[in-house]
């Protein structure tokens, strides 16, 4: 059961910041875990008794869980925002989490296919021995095309695909949309997929979603993670995919082929630049065209 303080802040989420529910269940979730930690060591009291103690020792034992920086880091913002929110509103008197500074630590790319790998994958998607397949490919070739989240996939309609431009509106983080093209391969996949197999997928059901299980229902997030190791595991690839990967990919390969940062921003649908600025690794191949062909000592 939430707090009076916490139903506001909920409440302010949804309505002046109009955060999207993921987006308000995960601060909300942020805000409880810290509650728990403080009544299984000491009990809690009000928020306004929290010091900068018990922070330091949440945050110490954020550690310990060996979590991902990204996720410790997340949790430390969710707090620190709540908390503002409650100063702001003269609920308590200081925020413990302002002037908390994280850990420093080496920044790790992030993971992509290579061009090859992924035709690798685009082989496995477009054999023709499983039933679902024209599904797989254009979920594939959608996911790579766009770059779009695993989510905002999961929950695409049909109505915000315009095949005259070969656009997509796709639906982002904190109700922003934006506008992404899809190239041919993308959309003759789609297409396919559209007028075959999903109307005889979803005879018996009413609904917009493009994505759907064998069921005819809408697909999940990790029903979408599910086909894509399925295809890992046909191909010629080793380990594990997750479906942030191909965005990652997306990014990477539109930098790889001149591509300029601001637009890769526009079209990962971030706020900052700063997010987009993990991308200016280039790929092996790349580094050592470019090496090979501007570094005075690299040929004879």
């Amino acid at each position: 059961m939430l707090t009076r303080e916490q139903q506001l802040y909920h409440d302010y989420l949804v309505s002046e910041r109009q955060y999207s529910p993921q987006t308000v269940k995960a601060y909300l979730t942020d805000i409880e875990e810290f509650l728990v930690f403080l009544e299984n060591n000491g009990g809690f009291t009000t928020f306004n008794d929290v010091q900068s103690l018990d922070v330091r020792v949440y945050l110490n034992d954020l550690y310990n869980r060996v979590l991902a920086r990204t996720t410790i880091s997340r949790k430390i913002s969710s707090l620190r925002m709540f908390y503002q929110f409650m100063v702001t509103n003269q609920f308590v008197g200081d925020n413990p989490f302002e002037n908390v500074a994280l850990r420093k630590h080496q920044n790790h790319l992030p993971e992509f296919f290579y061009e090859t790998e992924m035709t690798a994958l685009f082989d496995v998607a477009y054999q023709p021995d499983d039933a679902l397949w024209q599904r797989n490919a254009a979920l594939l070739e959608f996911l790579y095309a766009t770059g779009a989240r695993v989510t905002e996939i999961a929950t695409l309609k049909i109505s915000q695909l315009d095949f005259d431009q070969r656009l997509v509106l796709i639906h982002g983080k904190g109700n922003k949309d934006r506008y992404v093209p899809f190239g041919h391969f993308a959309a003759q996949s789609m297409r396919e997929y559209l007028t075959t197999l999903r109307p005889e997928l979803t005879a018996k059901k009413v609904h917009d979603v493009v994505f759907v299980n064998h069921r005819g229902e809408p697909i999940t997030a990790a029903g979408i993670t599910y086909i894509l190791n399925e295809l890992m595991k046909r191909s010629t690839l080793t380990g594990k995919i997750h479906p942030h990967m191909l965005r990652h990919t997306f990014a990477t390969h539109l930098l790889n082929h001149g591509a300029d940062m601001r637009t890769v921003q526009e079209l990962l649908g971030h706020v900052n630049l700063s997010t987009t600025q993990m991308y200016t690794h280039v790929t092996r191949e790349s580094l050592q065209k470019n090496y090979r062909s501007f570094f005075p000592r690299a040929k004879k």
